[in-house]
Order: C-alpha cells, then sequence, then structure tokens
C-alpha cells in the first residue's frame, strides 16, 4: 500500500540576517568617513627664517612628547626673507591653533655645561609648540628660540635685568644661601639693550621672595687682588662651570607675586650695597656726594648726598656692607682736613681731595640720625688697652702684627718672649679703647693663616691675608657666646678654633688610657667609636721609653660615662676587614673618617677584667674575650706569622698579634693574648710553648692543617704558682723534653744514633707502649744517650731484666745452604725505623726500673729473647 506523507506548512521569517551586511556596511561607511574627516587635520602655516633641519613628511610637530601634526610643504616666502612650512596639525594640535601660540625649531646643541634636543639625534628635528590663549589663527611666526616656560611643578616666574648675561646660561641655578631654589629657563635681549633673565623659584621657596630682594651674580671665579691681600670666592662648583645667581631678602620686606621685575646686579657689593642713615649739622664744611668716611686710616662709606633743611644740613651716608656691624647707637662721627703744624703735616692729600668724616665705632643698636662733630670726642683719644696674652708657641708673630675681629684691626702686638720656665710664649698686646667691650672671659685668639683654601662641593674658597699680615703675622679674636660679660685682660693663643674648642669643652670628657705595643695607626682627633657612633677622640699618643710600649689617652663625652666600667673594652678598627671561609665572605670597612686617620672601638665584655691598666686590643675578638698580653722569645727558624692560633689540646686559647725579629737576628718575639679565661693556666711561669707545623717524612706528614693555615703555637700549662709575661718557645714539642704524667723515663745507651729519631716509637710485642724524647752525645764521646719514656699504663712490663733493639727497616739473612730470612717490623717501622722491647721477668720490688734507669740499645734481637713469657 502507499503511504503518502502530508505536506509541512512552515511561516515564512520576516527578516533575513543576510540583510544584517548592508546594515553593517553603512555604519563602517560612516565610521570611515567620520575618521577620515577627523585624521584630516588642519592646514596652518609657519614662517621660518630657513628651512635647514626641516624637512617633507618627516618633520613633526610635538607637544610634551606628543606627535599633533607634521609638516607637509615647504615654500620660499614672496620676499624671500625666509621659508613658509606648511603643517598638517591633528585633532590632538587643533585646539592649540591660538593667536598667542609661538613655535619653534628644536635641534640637538651642545655647550660646556648641558647638552639640549638629545632626542633628536635618533628622532630627527621637530617643532615644538608653546600653547596660547586668543583667537583662533592658522598663521604663525616661528621665534627663534624656546620661550620661557613655567616648569611641570607650580611656583614663581620672575624677570631679571642685566647689563650684561655674563656666564649665566639655561639651566643654572638660583641660590639662596647655597641651597638651590629655582634655576633660569629663559633669557632675550630686550628693546631697551638690556638683557632680560626669566627665573623660576621653586613653590616651597616662593616665601623667600620679596619685594625688596637683592639678586646678584655668582657665576665663574671672583679674584680680588691689591696690596691688601688676594681673594679667589665662588660659590659652589656647579656655579663655575654653569653660571648662578643668589639674593638676599630683608625680613621687614612684604611678599612678591609672581612676575616681578629685579635688576641683577654683578656683585654683593653693589646688591647689597651696605647701610644708610643721615648725618646732622650746620654746615656741610666743604662734604660732597663721594667724599669718604674713614675708620682708622681705611675707608669704610661715603656721602652719598646733602640737602638743606630748617635747621641746617643733612647729609645722607652709606657705611660698606661688610662694616655695617660697626654702626651703632654711640657711634660717633666729626670732621677732620688736613692737619698742618709746626711739628707735623698730617694728610697733606686732603688739601685736595677735601675734608672726610671719621668715625669711632660704640655699643648698642644703630640709629637712622647722627650728629656731625666738628672736632675729635673725647672718647677717640682714649689710651689702648693692654692685654697678655698666652701660646703654647709663637705662629709667626712679630711687634706690631695686627690684632683683628671680623677682619677689621682693633689692635697690634706689642712683644712676643718666652715664659721664665720657657713652658710658654708670652704675647702682649695693645687693643683700641673703642674695642673693649669685646675683652670679655671666654673669648680666645687664633692665628690668621697667610693661605686658607676651603674646598668641597658647596663651597670653594680661597683667601689670603693681607700683605702686612702675611709678613708679620696676625691674630683673630674669636667670641665664644657662652662667655661673660666680665672684662678680662688675659687670653689664650690656640692653633685653631677646634683646639679651643677642645680646650673649652674639657669638662665635658672623661679621659682614659690605654697601652698597646704600638701606636696602632693612631694620631690626636682619631674617632672613638661605640656601635659606630663616635662618643670621643684620641686625646694624644705618646711612647713610654722605660718599657717600649705607647701610652694612649683617650677623650670620651661624659654622657657616655654609663659605658665606662670594668667591663669596657677598646680595640683598634681596620680600614678593611675581611674574614673568609667556606661559609662565605664578610666584609667590615670602617667609618671613612676612621679609616683615614685611625679610630678605636668600644664595647662591653661579659665578664668584669681584674687589669689595673686597660689594654688597646688588636681586634674585636680579642678585645671581648679580654685577652692578656704575653710575649713568647722564639729561635729563627720558624714560619710564625701575625695571626697565628694559640692552641690547647686543639682548642684556640689566644693568637699571636706581631712578630719581630730582635736585634741579636738569631730570636724572634711574638706579641700575642691569651684569652682571659685561660689565661691564669697559661701565664704561669713554667707554662711552655712550641711550634707546631707540618712535618714530611717517609713515615707520613705530621700536622697537615698547617700547610694550608700555616703554623700555629701549641701550649702545655705550668703547675708553678708565680706568673710571667715573657716566655722562651721552642721550635718543635720534641725539644721540650716533656715526660707524660706517670711516664717512667728510660736512658738507652748506643754507639752510633743511626736512624733513631725524636719521636721514634718503642714497641712491646707490636704495641707502641713509648717514645724517644731526645737524644745527646755521652760527655766522654764515646757513645750516645737517648732519652726516652714509657706510657704510664704500660711501665708494669719494663723492669731490669727488659730487653731493647733497634727495629728499623728490613733486614735480610741469606747462606748459600741456608737460604734467605727477611725480618720486617711494621710498616712504621719500615719507613720511619722503630725499637723494640721484651722483658724476661715479672715486675717485682728488686727489678723495678729507677728514675731515668739506663739500658743498652742492641743493634738486633737475639732468637732467646723473643722466646721470653712471663711466669
Amino acid at each position: 500500500m502507499t503511504q503518502t506523507e502530508p505536506p509541512k506548512i512552515v511561516k515564512k521569517k520576516l527578516f533575513s540576517p543576510v540583510w544584517l551586511l548592508p546594515a553593517v556596511a553603512l555604519l563602517l561607511g560612516a565610521w570611515l568617513i567620520v575618521k577620515g574627516i577627523k585624521d584630516a587635520g588642519e592646514e596652518i602655516t609657519i614662517h621660518f627664517p630657513t628651512a635647514t633641519g626641516i624637512q617633507i613628511g618627516k618633520t613633526l610637530v610635538n607637544y610634551q612628547g606628543v606627535n599633533v601634526g607634521h609638516v607637509t610643504d615647504i615654500a620660499i616666502d614672496e620676499q624671500r626673507k625666509g621659508v613658509i612650512v606648511t603643517v598638517n596639525m591633528n585633532y590632538r594640535g587643533q585646539p592649540f591653533l591660538k593667536d598667542k601660540t609661538q613655535f619653534w625649531l628644536v635641534s640637538p646643541k651642545a655647550s660646556i655645561t648641558k647638552i639640549e634636543g638629545l632626542d633628536t639625534l635618533f628622532s630627527g628635528n621637530y617643532i615644538a609648540l608653546k600653547p596660547g590663549k586668543g583667537d583662533k589663527r592658522t598663521d604663525f611666526e616661528a621665534v627663534p628660540e624656546a620661550p620661557p616656560q613655567m616648569p611641570a611643578s607650580e611656583g614663581m616666574l620672575l624677570t631679571l635685568y642685566a647689563e650684561d648675561l655674563g656666564s649665566i646660561d639655561i639651566g643654572a641655578h638660583i641660590f639662596y644661601r647655597q641651597i638651590p631654589v629655582g634655576k633660569v629657563v629663559s633669557y632675550r635681549l630686550d628693546n631697551a639693550d638690556r638683557v632680560s633673565i626669566s627665573v623660576f623659584i621653586q613653590k616651597r621657596f616662593t616665601n623667600l621672595i620679596k619685594q625688596d630682594s637683592k639678586f646678584w651674580n655668582i657665576s665663574g671665579l671672583k679674584l680680588d687682588a691689591s696690596l691688601a691681600g688676594v681673594k679667589l670666592e665662588a660659590e659652589s662648583l656647579a656655579s663655575i662651570i654653569e653660571g648662578g645667581i643668589t639674593f638676599s631678602s630683608p625680613k621687614d620686606s612684604s611678599m612678591a607675586e609672581s612676575g616681578h621685575i629685579y635688576n641683577l646686579f654683578d656683585s654683593k657689593e653693589e646688591a647689597l650695597g651696605g647701610k644708610s642713615f643721615t648725618l646732622t649739622s650746620n654746615d656741610s664744611h666743604g662734604l660732597n656726594k663721594g667724599s669718604m668716611i674713614v675708620y682708622r686710616g681705611v675707608a669704610i662709606g661715603q656721602i652719598s648726598g646733602k640737602r638743606i633743611t630748617d635747621k641746617g644740613v643733612e647729609l645722607g651716608a652709606r657705611i660698606k656692607y661688610q662694616y655695617a656691624n660697626l654702626l651703632t647707637g654711640s657711634a660717633k662721627f666729626w670732621l677732620a682736613g688736613a692737619d698742618l703744624s709746626l711739628s707735623e703735616f698730617k694728610h697733606p692729600e686732603r688739601l685736595i681731595t677735601g675734608p672726610v668724616v671719621e668715625f669711632f665705632p660704640g655699643t648698642g643698636p644703630s640709629k637712622l640720625k647722627y650728629p656731625l662733630l666738628t672736632s675729635t670726642p673725647e672718647i677717640a683719644k682714649q689710651k689702648s688697652v693692654k692685654i697678655e696674652i698666652a701660646s703654647s708657641q709663637n705662629f709667626g708673630l712679630k711687634e706690631n702684627a695686627a690684632i683683628k675681629y671680623r677682619n677689621v684691626k682693633i689692635g697690634k702686638i706689642s712683644s712676643v718672649s718666652l715664659s721664665k720656665n720657657f713652658q710658654q710664649v708670652n704675647i702682649s698686646a695693645e687693643i683700641y679703647p673703642e674695642f673693649k667691650p669685646l675683652l670679655k672671659s671666654g673669648h680666645y685668639f687664633v692665628p690668621q693663616s697667610a693661605l686658607e683654601v676651603k674646598a668641597s662641593l658647596d663651597n670653594v674658597s680661597v683667601k689670603t691675608s693681607d700683605l702686612p699680615s702675611a709678613i708679620s703675622g696676625a691674630i683673630n679674636l674669636e667670641t665664644d657666646l657662652k662667655s661673660s660679660n666680665k672684662f678680662v685682660s688675659q687670653f689664650n693663643l690656640f692653633a685653631s678654633q677646634e683646639d679651643a674648642q677642645k680646650s673649652a669643652n674639657k669638662h665635658l670628657y672623661r679621659y682614659i688610657t690605654l697601652n698597646s705595643s704600638d701606636a696602632a695607626d693612631l694620631q690626636s682627633g682619631s674617632p672613638i667609636y661605640y656601635k659606630k657612633m663616635q662618643i670621643g677622640i684620641v686625646e694624644n699618643v705618646r711612647w713610654a721609653k722605660q718599657n717600649d710600649r705607647f701610652d694612649i689617652k683617650l677623650a670620651i663625652q661624659k654622657k657616655f660615662n654609663s659605658l665606662i666600667n670594668n667591663k669596657t673594652v677598646f680595640w683598634r678598627n681596620s680600614a678593611l676587614s675581611v674574614d673568609a671561609n667556606l661559609s662565605g665572605i664578610k666584609l667590615d670597612v670602617a667609618p671613612l673618617q676612621g679609616a683615614l686617620k685611625g679610630s678605636v672601638s668600644l664595647g662591653l665584655a661579659e665578664t668584669a677584667s681584674k687589669l689595673k691598666r686597660k689594654p688597646l686590643y688588636a681586634n674585636k675578638e680579642l678585645a671581648m674575650a679580654q685577652a692578656t698580653p704575653i710575649e713568647i722569645i722564639f729561635r729563627t727558624g720558624t714560619r710564625l706569622a701575625k695571626g697565628a692560633a694559640i692552641k690547647y689540646q686543639n682548642h684556640s686559647i689566644g693568637s699571636v698579634e706581631a712578630v719581630r725579629l730582635n736585634e741579636d737576628l738569631n730570636t724572634i718575639t711574638a706579641t700575642a693574648f691569651l684569652y682571659s679565661r685561660f689565661a691564669k693556666h697559661f701565664k704561669r711561669k713554667d707554662t711552655k710553648f712550641y711550634i707546631v707545623d707540618a712535618q714530611i717524612s717517609l713515615a707520613g706528614i705530621k700536622s697537615p692543617e698547617t700547610l694550608i693555615s700555616g703554623a700555629y703555637v701549641s701550649a702545655v700549662p705550668g703547675q708553678s704558682s708565680q706568673s710571667a709575661h715573657v716566655f722562651t718557645g721552642e721550635l718543635s714539642k720534641e725539644a721540650l723534653s716533656l715526660t707524660p704524667k706517670g711516664a717512667a723515663a728510660i736512658v738507652l745507651v748506643k754507639s752510633q744514633l743511626g736512624s733513631i729519631q725524636v719521636g721514634t716509637g718503642i714497641y712491646f710485642r707490636g704495641i707502641k707502649i713509648g717514645k724517644v724524647d731526645s737524644y745527646q752525645l755521652a760527655v766522654d764521646g764515646n757513645h750516645v744517650r737517648i732519652k726516652a719514656h714509657i706510657n704510664a699504663k704500660y711501665r708494669q712490663f719494663i723492669n731490669k731484666s727488659s730487653r731493647f733493639w733497634e727495629q728499623s727497616g728490613i733486614k735480610i739473612d741469606a747462606g748459600l745452604f741456608s737460604g734467605v730470612h727477611l725480618s720486617t717490623g711494621s710498616f712504621e717501622n719500615i719507613l720511619a725505623g722503630g725499637i723494640s722491647v721484651v722483658t724476661e721477668q715479672l715486675t717485682r720490688k728488686d727489678n723495678a726500673l729507677t728514675e731515668n734507669e739506663s739500658f743498652r740499645l742492641y743493634p738486633e734481637s737475639r732468637s732467646s729473647w723473643l722466646k721470653w713469657q712471663f711466669k
């Protein structure tokens, strides 16, 4: 039968996915149109004086490192005075197309102070821009160089005007008291033919800029040379190279705002100008603008102007800034001209130059007005104050040498002589009366250096004294803030301010004297550290002739008094300490000052020391162990070196710190330290010391570890109740002839020594029971006496019935009919030889050994001996 399948009715879809394709194409096309319009950018023109360094399609326009356009065309302008560069600005650069926007070409530039545009060496020249304000614009005139720009951080932009640029360059620092507070960002020549310098001040320093601030140039070196001396100054090493500007701001001036304009002076003297005041008089007395104000023959200021008032004449005056401190409330001014008399003629030059104003300083705060006197005031006629100055030595001072205060002469030296006991130098001096208030308790003098050089990254200063001071010498009065107002006439002259401070601060220190075998590379002023913090200095180092040792005096600040007790120990510091072993390498570097001058460290040991005088230990390990110093004398011929250990039963009990050859050339002295907990056992008078070093023979190698570590000293404790610190050592243990406790000492007699040597073993039935300790030729010279011992636990097997023979190497007995008989001892006997012993009878009282019992040493054994058995 035929089956038919009914038809399926499928509902037709209203939307086909195929229809999405044209919609997506439409959206993609629209996005491409928008993107094309956006990327098409906007064309502008920039006029440059030359197209050098600019290339079509390659030169970009950048802002803060971001590309905002590129050059599309270059054409010569109609006047042929430059080129017109067509630039396509993309969507990033279009917001910058304003009337005040500036463009310039960036190319690599190199100078002694810096390198600019270094990135263009790889990417090529590019055009930079500085955004401006105003209406939209599409044609621009390029500026010849980068305009001043405010750095990324907030701050203040100032303008300084100068007659010339000097050594100042872009990037030069602006200093305030030698601290950089800003930089020069640009400079240009303005229309008034002056140099305009734009500087940026960091925000945190803007409070230092006042409306009355004074700026001056500190670029390069400043040399002031005259008969008064030579003065070479530089603000810093950086300012020598790249130039620099510094400023001063009065405290009572109001704050300045960004954009303020100042003058840039050539020097500090021009900028600060000094201190201004007014002199009042009923007449000008021939004084004019420029007339000098003189103090003891030195021009310290001048008259700056004059005007008539209802009460007479007011003279404007100014004192140079370096003498401004002399202007006080009680200062006196008076008119002085040429002094003509029958006896003398003073200041004849004033007949031509006109009168001057003489000055006399006083006390108290300065005033704005002073009366001008017509004659010398009484106070200026007072006699000089006489004082006495004591010094440890004469620092080149002569009669009439100047005494100065803040580089102002305040007196002179009358005489220089030795004291009656020749222990010090006495200096008589005169101080001008106006400076009597400076003569206070606590003040002191220091010599003025003929040449003073100070150099650092922050400052370079080279100063010389004036010619008279360089010839006759000069001293400076130094004030102490802790001084009293009490007048004194006795003073001290110190070598330097540092020495003066040391003397003044003596009461702040506690003094301790250490004992050392050498000077430990220390000197006066070497620092003392506790956990690498300086707590004092070395006062002095003195050699003690009586014991050929050194006394080292330390000065430790009293605030660290708690560190000084019977557990305190001191050790010298090495500039570089290296501890290398299988577990790694440890480096310990001393502080720089200590590395240069030597230094001492302080520590606290676990136990108290019983030593009357504290020693200076060679290192921290010896100090913390409170090691006791000793000396051991050895014969020459050993390779003992500094650092060698002192051991007992293979345990370290000390170390050797120095080895020196003695004057007899036959012995050496090892300076060593014993750790405190072992010292009482090994400082006894009968303590023995000997050298342990590698010995190579057919029997093997003794002490092979010394092949790497070097020889060391082994010790045997003594029994004496007396102590000592100097000992005589031996080059080997065998040379000590030590008999173990309880051992039996015997003497073997032989016609020839043969192969017997110190250490040769003594064997009983193949077991080692003793050894040879030493040997010597008999008094009559007919035989050799060999000293040996039998260990305590074997001495019952040896008595007067014992027989000894030499058991060495290999013995061969060959005969024609008896054949060959080979006899050997142990392998050690074969290599090093040995002595065999056999005993016939048991030990009894009648055959027991006596001390140093003597036996014959036979060359070989007898067959009957080998059959002996105890019964």
